[in-house]
């Protein structure tokens, strides 16, 4: 890992590799990480997600795949991004431990999505409380409403945030909404919030000029400050002409 460097360039979430009798493959795992630096010049990854299906794995395996991939991405990976989301509280805030003992260079969670909270404060609180298990690592709050049925708004959730959760970084923003992300990239200018967005169907490298798309609506907004990155596995470049990264995994 590369302390300090700002998250920036393609991000990878990864897939969890099995065995034919359905147990994790983690021998394949270094050649997984050269291929991704070699092969895709990737030196980011979101691991235990979504893609990873994480949360189909018991804690031991899930432990036993982000300590694989801090192992083999020690220097040739510049983040490892690990996704601790769970139903259970507990068991969300053992893994964001083990995480930071690690020495992973992020975490995200999810909302918990049986029983949802309904508003921003139950949405924080909860956060907060995962986060809190691992204060010197930066938290992602991983959006992802489609799946989780949780819909409360990124730019919502956003407004003083930072006093809740000191180590908030950003937002893996998995949501066809993007006039809620673009809201939250004109709020956040200052703030340097990254932006990590994973809807691989709503990116277009080369499309009509008159598609609305993620590559748009980064060239829509003039600051400097707040990085977008998009999170599309199999995507090694997008056509950015704009003053935001803007990025794919």
């Amino acid at each position: 890992m590369t302390p300090g460097k700002k998250l920036q360039g393609l991000v990878a979430a990864t897939i969890t590799p099995m065995t034919p009798d359905g147990q994790i493959n983690l021998s394949v795992i270094c050649k997984y990480v050269d291929y991704l630096v070699s092969e895709q010049n990737v030196k980011n990854v979101f691991v235990n997600g979504t893609t990873g299906e994480g949360l189909s794995l018991n804690i031991q395996e899930r432990k036993q795949l982000a300590e694989e991939w801090m192992r083999q991405g020690k220097d040739k990976l510049d983040h490892v991004i690990i996704h601790v989301g769970a139903l259970s509280l507990p068991e969300s805030q053992e893994l964001a431990r083990h995480a930071a003992a690690i020495g992973a260079s992020g975490i995200a969670a999810i909302a918990p999505f049986f029983f949802k909270p309904t508003n921003k404060d139950e949405l924080t609180a909860f956060l907060q409380k995962v986060a809190s298990e691992a204060p010197a690592v930066p938290f992602y709050y991983y959006h992802i409403p489609p799946l989780t049925g949780v819909k409360i708004r990124v730019e919502e959730l956003l407004d003083g945030i930072k006093e809740r959760i000191p180590t908030f970084q950003g937002v893996k923003f998995s949501d066809t909404d993007l006039l809620d992300l673009a809201q939250c990239i004109n709020k956040n200018e200052r703030e340097q919030f990254s932006f990590l967005y994973g809807v691989d169907e709503y990116i277009q490298l080369f499309g009509p000029k008159n598609q609305s798309d993620v590559a748009s609506l980064c060239k829509a907004r003039s600051c400097v400050s707040t990085e977008v990155s998009v999170s599309h596995w199999g995507i090694s470049q997008l056509c950015h002409q704009t003053r935001f990264w803007c990025c794919a995994d």
